[in-house]
C-alpha cells in the first residue's frame, strides 16, 4: 500500500480561518468576484481586502482568477495577475512591486506527502520579488522564492528559488541570460 486515504485529515487552522468564512469567500468569489466585468479592479481588490488580502495601490487582478484563501496573500502595487491565474494559497504568497503574474500561471503552495500512509497536506510559502515577471503558465512549486527582477519563460516550472535579475526558461528550468535593466 503507498497512502491510506481513511488516515487523513487536514490539521487544525490548516485554512487560516473558521470554515464558514472560507465557504463565505468560495460564495464570494463564485457571486461577486468571477462575474465582474473585465475592468471592476477596484471592485475585485475590494472583495479581497474584505477577506483579509493585502493588495496594493493600483493592482489589476482580472476577474478569472482563482484565489484559495485571499487572508493568505500580499500583492504590492502596481502589479498585474492574469486571466485564469491560480494562486493556490494553501500557505503564503506574497508578490511584489510591479510583478506581472501572466495568464494561466499556478502559484502551487501546497502538497501532500506522499512518503507517509495519510498522505499529509503541507503548506510552504511563495515569493515574487519586485519588477518579476512570470510569463503565460507558469507553475511555481511551494517553498520557491523568485528574485526581483527575473523573468520566467512561457510554461515553465520553477521548483526552486531563482536569482533576481535574469531569464529563466523550461522544464526543467534553465538560466538563458541576464536581464537588462531598463532607465526610465
Amino acid at each position: 500500500m503507498y497512502q491510506d486515504l481513511s488516515k487523513f485529515n487536514v490539521p487544525g487552522q490548516f485554512r487560516g480561518k473558521n470554515p464558514l468564512i472560507v465557504q463565505l469567500w468560495w460564495i464570494v468569489d463564485a457571486v461577486l468576484f468571477q462575474p465582474s466585468p473585465q475592468v471592476f479592479y477596484g471592485w475585485r481588490r475590494f472583495l479581497l481586502r474584505c477577506f483579509g488580502a493585502k493588495i496594493g495601490k493600483s493592482v489589476i487582478i482580472r476577474p478569472s482568477v482563482r484565489i484559495t484563501y485571499p487572508w493568505k496573500v500580499s500583492i504590492g502595487d502596481y502589479s498585474w495577475i492574469g486571466d485564469n491565474a491560480e494562486l493556490y494559497s494553501l500557505g503564503e504568497i506574497t508578490i511584489g512591486n510591479h510583478v506581472v503574474i501572466s495568464q494561466k500561471s499556478y502559484l502551487c503552495t501546497g502538497s501532500h506527502n506522499y512518503e507517509t500512509a495519510s498522505f499529509d497536506i503541507f503548506a510552504k510559502p511563495i515569493l515574487i520579488q519586485d519588477q518579476a515577471w512570470l510569463a503565460t503558465d507558469v507553475f511555481v512549486a511551494p517553498g520557491v522564492s523568485i528574485g526581483a527582477g527575473a523573468v520566467i519563460g512561457a510554461r515553465s516550472t520553477v521548483l526552486k528559488d531563482v536569482k533576481g535579475g535574469f531569464v529563466y526558461a523550461g522544464n526543467p528550468l534553465v538560466q538563458i541570460k541576464q536581464r537588462v535593466a531598463l532607465i526610465c
